[in-house]
């Protein structure tokens, strides 16, 4: 007698579909796109919610076990909430003086944040990316979800990259209905820095998709090689396989300087330590390491042009120099809000105020630095609260790793572990956090890291009789 369909499968689909949908329209930078994906998110968690109070659908272990991150995220959002409401004088002057200073001056709405319509527009999209969070631990319930979740972002960095690819060396240059910047792919991204941080987590997603399926055992005799190889050349693994190629393509062409770097410097810190302290040097693992390293940074990032990648690096000093003037006057409206900051979403508002330049010849929206942005706009002890709800996902990921044996929750951990510190890498020099699409999914990759940390299979009663062959494993690796 089939098994009837789980009540939130119409939910996790529909999940799935709003991962790949954002990425689409610029990246979901536009007002009218993140408006879209606030209402898609919040029907979602809508509709969890009531079917939770039907007693369809239950809380989980990942879900309890993350409350510390939820209750910073809900914390922050309440902050945000606190920036936008109108203070009396003597309250906001406790809080902020120069606040209150210009809020005198300009006779405007007396909040501590500069630019209320900013602040409420962050309000919403903050309420987004906690919802993601909660419906990726809520969702994610199963070993077949895990897997398709995966697959789903590697098709979205698939399609990103193949589609950049495609219309750079095409010459076409179109993004999203629209002309893009020659010569490099964007995708459907407006900025090829935000198209490379999109594929560095799409990236870690593949691979580690592929080390959850290579299997540690050795072969037994010429038979069960050649029916390795074959499953090898013709399986899923090979579709995962020439996906990374294609998505390592794409990055190449992005021509990102810190996007590459990024890649490369958490591919080589993660996969060190995976093959260190997880899989101990296992033969395998090293060979599709080292076929990344190799084969695919090196012929194929050779064949693309990975040497205009490395000549953008060597000419950084006008560009630099640009970064440091920003990053000085970010510094000084720092200095003048270190508490209670500027506003979430208030930055390109508030920077005109304390630009250096004699003359300006751009619109500077954000900071080239998205650890900098966040201290601006959040204050000190918020920007260090959502560091704090980072650093411990992180924390998480890299735990799932060392102490869960089944390789599908390994390979999905080394994903997020290395997603993780590829964007925090990379957020030292760009703004990827600030392009919805990316916030989005780095969001997934740290509620990803507590699903495998904390994910039982004994809960979902089609995995139970695969929980009990990783027991029976554990047990035997501990004797």
């Amino acid at each position: 007698m089939p098994s009837r369909a789980p009540p939130d499968r119409f939910l996790f689909f529909a999940f799935l579909g709003l991962l790949l949908w954002i990425p689409l329209p610029f990246g979901s930078n536009v007002a009218w796109a993140w408006s879209f994906m606030e209402v898609w998110v919040f029907l979602l968690a809508g509709m969890w919610l009531v079917q939770y109070y039907r007693g369809k659908v239950a809380l989980n272990r990942p879900f309890v076990r993350a409350w510390p991150v939820t209750v910073c995220l809900l914390a922050t959002l309440l902050w945000i909430v606190v920036q936008v409401l109108p203070l009396p004088p003597g309250v906001l002057g406790s809080l902020s003086r120069r606040a209150l200073e210009i809020h005198s001056s300009t006779h405007s709405y007396p909040s501590l944040s500069l630019d209320v319509h900013a602040t409420r527009q962050a309000a919403l999209q903050t309420l987004a990316y906690v919802s993601f969070f909660c419906l990726t631990l809520l969702l994610v319930n199963s070993e077949r979800r895990i897997k398709q979740l995966a697959q789903t972002i590697i098709l979205g960095g698939l399609f990103q990259a193949s589609y950049g690819s495609l219309m750079m060396l095409s010459g076409l240059n179109y993004g999203f209905f629209i002309h893009t910047q020659g010569g490099v792919a964007t995708g459907t991204f407006i900025n090829r820095n935000h198209l490379a941080g999109y594929l560095e987590m799409c990236l870690a997603t593949g691979i580690g998709l592929m080390l959850a399926e290579l299997s540690s055992r050795n072969a037994v005799g010429w038979r069960d090689g050649a029916r390795r190889l074959l499953r090898t050349l013709l399986g899923d693994k090979a579709r995962v396989r020439l996906a990374l190629v294609v998505m390592i393509t794409g990055l190449v062409l992005t021509r990102s300087r810190m996007g590459n770097a990024a890649f490369a410097a958490s591919l080589s810190a993660v996969g060190g330590f995976y093959l260190l302290a997880v899989r101990r040097l296992s033969g395998r693992t090293i060979a599709f390491f080292a076929s990344l390293l190799v084969i695919d940074l090196l012929v194929v990032g050779n064949f693309f042009g990975i040497e205009k990648v490395a000549q953008r690096i060597e000419q950084t000093s006008m560009d630099s120099e640009e970064r440091v003037s920003v990053a000085r006057d970010a510094l000084s409206m720092l200095r003048d809000f270190p508490l209670t900051g500027t506003g979430a979403g208030s930055f390109y508002a508030v920077y005109p105020m304390y630009t250096s330049a004699v003359v300006v010849t751009g619109f500077t929206r954000n900071a080239e630095d998205d650890y900098l942005q966040f201290a601006c706009e959040f204050g000190l002890v918020f920007a260090a609260v959502l560091g704090a709800v980072v650093l411990v996902s992180l924390w998480t990921a890299i735990r799932a790793q060392l102490k869960r044996r089944d390789r599908l929750l390994q390979g999905m951990s080394f994903a997020a572990t290395m997603a993780i510190v590829a964007l925090l890498i990379h957020s030292a020099v760009d703004f990827n956090l600030q392009i919805p699409a990316n916030a989005a999914m780095f969001v997934v990759m740290l509620a990803l890291a507590w699903v495998c940390r904390y994910w039982d299979p004994m809960e979902a009663p089609g995995d139970r009789d695969r929980a009990h062959r990783v027991q029976g494993r554990e047990t035997s690796e501990r004797t």
